[in-house]
C-alpha cells in the first residue's frame, strides 16, 4: 500500500512538472515556484511608482541643494535612486532564497549588530538638522534604526515563539526590556517617529502572541501616559504635538505639504507640471506623497494607498494557512511594520498626524531606507515560501510549515 501511495505521489509530481515547467530543480527554479509571486509583483509595481515619483520630485530637490560650487542636475536624485534599487533588489532576492532557519539566524545576528550601532550613534554619529541618526562617513553613512526594524520584528517573533516549548519562559518581560531599551536609544537621537513604530509593532505582536486582553488594555493605558509624559518632558514631542493640535510653532512643512497634495486636484497637473513642490521641504523623502498628489492627482494617491493595503492583506491572508508559530509572528510583524510606516507617512502628508521624518516605503528616495526595506521584504518572502508539491498532494492533510531544506 505504501508503495502504491509513493508511486501515485511521484506520478502526480511528474504531471505537475510537465504542466508547470517544474522539471528544473535548481535553486533558482525552486525559489520561483515556492515564492509568493503575487506579492513580488505588487512590490515591483510599488518600486516602479517610486521611481516615477522620485523623478517628479528630483528637480525641486536639486534646485534647493544647488548653490555655490555645487550644481546638481535635475534628475540627480532619480539616478541615485536607480543605483540604490540596483543594490537593494539583489539583496532582497538573495535573502528571499534563504531557508527559514538561515533567515532567522541572519535576523538575530543583524538585530544584535544594529543595537550595538544604535548605542554608538549618539557617540560617533554626525549631527544633521539637530539629530544624530546616522553612523559612518560620506557614501557609507547608514541609519541603524532603519535596518533594525525588520531584524527587531524577527527577534520578537523568535522570543514569543519560544513560549510554545516552555510556558514558564519570561518571554513577555524579555520583549518589553528589548523594546524599552531600543525606545530609549531612539529618543536620544531624537527619533520620536521610529519609537512609535517599534512600540506599536511590539504591542501588535504581543496580541498575536496570545497576551491577555487585560494586559493589552494596560499597555494601551501605559501608551497614553507615555505620550502625555513625552509632551511635558520631551521637547521634540512637545513641539510636534503643539504644532499638530494647536497650530503653534513652525507648521510650514505640514501646511505646505497639504497645499501641494491638493494643488493637482483629482487628476494632477501632469508629469513635471507641479510648481508647489519647489517650496516643499524634503519633497523626495518625507513629503513625496504630496508631490504625487500635485503631479498625478488624488486618484493616484488613493491607488497607492490601496496598493499598500493589498500588500498587507495579501500577506495576512496567506498566513492563515501557516502552522508554524514563528513564521506567523514574523510574517505578520514584518507586514504590519511595513504598512504602519506607510500609513504614518501618508497621514503626515494629509495633516492627520504630526511631522515624523519618516519615508514612504519603496517610494521615497533614500539608500538606508531602500536597502532596509528590501531586507525586510526579503525576509517576508522567505518566511511565506511554500512547497508546491506538499501544498497540492492529496496525501498530505496539513503542512506544518517547518523549515524546508534548501
Amino acid at each position: 500500500m505504501n508503495g502504491i501511495i509513493a508511486g501515485t505521489i511521484k506520478a502526480r509530481q511528474l504531471v505537475d512538472s510537465n504542466r508547470y515547467g517544474r522539471s528544473d530543480r535548481s535553486a533558482a527554479a525552486r525559489w520561483f515556484w515556492e515564492i509568493d509571486r503575487v506579492l513580488l509583483l505588487l512590490l515591483a509595481v510599488l518600486i516602479g511608482i517610486g521611481l516615477v515619483a522620485v523623478a517628479a520630485a528630483s528637480p525641486a530637490v536639486a534646485e534647493r541643494y544647488s548653490g555655490g560650487t555645487v550644481h546638481l542636475g535635475a534628475l540627480h536624485y532619480f539616478y541615485r535612486q536607480i543605483l540604490w534599487i540596483g543594490i537593494s533588489l539583489p539583496v532582497m532576492i538573495v535573502i528571499s532564497m534563504m531557508p527559514r532557519e538561515r533567515a532567522r539566524r541572519l535576523s538575530l545576528i543583524g538585530a544584535f549588530v544594529c543595537v550595538v550601532a544604535l548605542i554608538l550613534v549618539p557617540i560617533i554619529g554626525p549631527e544633521v538638522n539637530g539629530a544624530r541618526r546616522w553612523i559612518g562617513v560620506g557614501f557609507a553613512q547608514v541609519q541603524p534604526s532603519e535596518f533594525l526594524k525588520p531584524f527587531f520584528v524577527v527577534a520578537l517573533a523568535w522570543l514569543l515563539s519560544l513560549r510554545e516549548s516552555d510556558k514558564n519562559l519570561p518571554v513577555f518581560p524579555l520583549t518589553a526590556l528589548l523594546t524599552g531599551s531600543i525606545a530609549v536609544l531612539l529618543m536620544k537621537q531624537p527619533d520620536f517617529g521610529s519609537t512609535i513604530i517599534f512600540g506599536a509593532v511590539w504591542v501588535a505582536m504581543l496580541a498575536l502572541g496570545g497576551v491577555k486582553l487585560r494586559t493589552l488594555g494596560l499597555l494601551g493605558a501605559g501608551a497614553v501616559v507615555a505620550v502625555v509624559l513625552a509632551y511635558f518632558f520631551y521637547p521634540v514631542a512637545t513641539v510636534r504635538i503643539d504644532a499638530f493640535l494647536f497650530g503653534q510653532g513652525d507648521t510650514f512643512q505640514v501646511d505646505n505639504a497639504m497645499r501641494t497634495l491638493t494643488a493637482g486636484g483629482l487628476f494632477g497637473m501632469g508629469p513635471g507640471g507641479g510648481t508647489h513642490k519647489f517650496g516643499l521641504p524634503e519633497p523626495h523623502t518625507d513629503y513625496i506623497f504630496s508631490v504625487i498628489g500635485e503631479e498625478f492627482g488624488l486618484i493616484a494617491c488613493l491607488a497607492i494607498a490601496l496598493l499598500y493595503l493589498a500588500i498587507v492583506a495579501r500577506v495576512l491572508v496567506k498566513l492563515l494557512d501557516e502552522e508554524n508559530t514563528f513564521c506567523i509572528l514574523a510574517g505578520s510583524g514584518l507586514v504590519i511594520e511595513f504598512g504602519l510606516q506607510a500609513l504614518i507617512n501618508m497621514a503626515v502628508n494629509v495633516k492627520l498626524a504630526p511631522s515624523k521624518g519618516m519615508t514612504l516605503p519603496f517610494i521615497s528616495y533614500g539608500g538606508s531606507s531602500m536597502l532596509a526595506l528590501s531586507i525586510g521584504m526579503g525576509l517576508l518572502l522567505a518566511f511565506t515560501r511554500r512547497n508546491p508539491y506538499l501544498a497540492r498532494s492529496p496525501y498530505v492533510v496539513k503542512w506544518s510549515g517547518d523549515c524546508l531544506p534548501g
